[in-house]
């Protein structure tokens, strides 16, 4: 795939990894979708940003969980140019013990964390089709985590979503192969989680080979790896330092 002059749509766009990522694709010469939820403040930086990088760039709102506002994502893209290169990178990361888990907040963080990833892939898929035919050629990057493999105790939703996520990324590289290659990148603690003091950082660094957390910049990188290769599909590149060793 050349990426100068493609479109990408990359979800969660304000957070540190689905930011980088965007920078990167624009170094690289992407055009730009930055989706975002909330703030809205950030996502127009951020194009205004790429935008003076040299391609083009629009935020767009939408709330990932509503299918509807999924379609609009792709609406507004369409203004832009046909999306060849979408991202997954929304997500919710939270922490709840099972005896604390309910069942809106099971709902909530699936329908973000892996139903929406599926909607954004059939309609980028779609649209791909629709444009290209069985000519045409994309790729799909779902930001995963390591949790998903190797999940951990009081996280029972997120790394149950991201290992379901895994799940749906190989599953969609069979279904929309050879036209769509599709891939996940799953990263290692890329930034400390608020309750973490010194003595579980330094705890959480032992089980790390590199001993030391990933920078967004790494994952990011990791994602533009694949994007290059057209010969990679169904994979899940771990950036973790060498943690699941």
């Amino acid at each position: 795939m050349e990426l100068k002059g493609a479109t990408a749509v990359i979800t969660g766009s304000t957070g540190r990894v689905g930011g980088a990522i965007a920078s990167v694709l624009a170094r690289a010469g992407c055009n730009c979708i930055c989706h975002y939820n909330s703030n809205e403040k950030a996502a127009q930086q951020l194009a205004a940003q790429l935008t003076g990088i040299g391609v083009k760039a629009i935020a767009v709102k939408a709330d990932l969980t509503k299918p509807e506002q999924i379609d609009n994502l792709f609406e507004e893209t369409a203004k832009i140019g046909t999306p060849q290169v979408l991202i997954n990178s929304a997500a919710i990361f939270s922490s709840q013990p099972l005896e604390q888990v309910t069942l809106q907040q099971a709902q909530h963080l699936f329908d973000l964390n892996l139903t929406a990833p599926i909607l954004t892939s059939r309609l980028f898929a779609k649209a791909i089709n629709t444009e290209f035919g069985q000519a045409g050629h994309g790729k799909i990057i779902n930001i995963a985590d390591i949790g998903g493999t190797r999940p951990w105790a009081g996280y029972v939703l997120y790394c149950s979503s991201k290992a379901g996520l895994l799940g749906a990324t190989k599953a969609l590289a069979k279904e929309l192969a050879p036209v769509i290659c599709v891939n996940a990148v799953a990263p290692g603690i890329v930034t400390w989680p608020d309750d973490f003091d010194e003595s579980e950082k330094k705890l959480q660094l032992s089980f790390i080979p590199a001993r030391r957390i990933a920078s967004v910049s790494e994952v990011a990188d990791a994602v533009i790896f694949l994007l290059n290769n057209d010969y990679i599909t169904g994979q899940v590149l771990n950036v973790d330092g060498g943690r699941c060793i």
